[in-house]
C-alpha cells in the first residue's frame, strides 16, 4: 500500500510565524495571532501539538503512561476533621492491641489528641496507632445462654423478700 506523506509548504509555516511575531496596532484593538506549536516526527511529518496536553515520557514503549497519584490525597485530614466536628466517639487501637476510647480533639502530622471521659486526655503518636474505628461500630459481646438451667433453691429455704 502506498501512502503519500503530506508535508506543509515551508513558506506557509514561515508566513504563519511572521504573523505571530507582528506587533499590534498602536490603537491596541488588533489581535496577535500566535502559531500553534508543531512537532516534527522522526519520519519528517509535522504535527500540531496541544500545549495543554500532558507530555508522555519517551522510550518506555507506551505512548501515554498513567500519571502517578499525588502523595497526599487529604483523605486522612478529611476523616479527622469530620470526626472532630461531629464529636464522634472513636476507638483507637494501638500497636500493642490496647484500646483507647474517646473523641478526637485535634491532630497534626505526627499525633492525635484524644479526649476521654473520667480519664486523662491522651496525645497518641500516629506511628503507634494500628487502626481507628467509630465506637458505634464496635462489635457487641453476646453472652451465651448457659446450657444448665438455673438452680432452683429447695422450698425449705426462706429468703427475705426485702432487706
Amino acid at each position: 500500500m502506498n501512502r503519500k506523506l503530506i508535508r506543509p509548504n515551508m513558506n506557509e509555516i514561515k508566513e504563519k510565524m511572521g504573523r505571530g511575531a507582528a506587533s499590534p496596532n498602536p490603537g491596541g484593538n488588533a489581535m496577535v495571532l500566535t502559531p500553534t506549536p508543531t512537532m516534527i516526527q522522526p519520519d519528517g511529518a509535522v504535527t500540531a501539538v496541544d500545549p495543554g496536553a500532558a507530555l508522555a515520557p519517551q522510550g518506555l514503549g507506551s505512548p501515554r503512561r498513567k500519571i502517578a497519584p499525588p502523595e497526599q490525597t487529604n483523605a486522612e485530614s478529611f476523616y479527622y476533621l469530620k470526626q472532630m466536628q461531629s464529636k464522634t466517639p472513636v476507638v483507637v487501637v494501638l500497636q500493642d492491641d490496647e484500646k483507647v476510647r474517646g473523641v478526637i480533639e485535634w491532630y497534626d502530622k505526627h499525633c492525635l489528641k484524644i479526649n476521654r471521659l473520667k480519664e486523662p486526655n491522651l496525645v497518641v503518636p500516629k506511628h503507634n496507632i494500628k487502626y481507628i474505628y467509630k465506637q458505634e461500630e464496635e462489635p457487641r459481646i453476646r453472652r451465651k445462654s448457659s446450657s444448665k438451667k438455673e438452680e432452683v433453691l429447695p422450698p425449705d429455704v426462706d429468703l427475705p423478700l426485702y432487706d
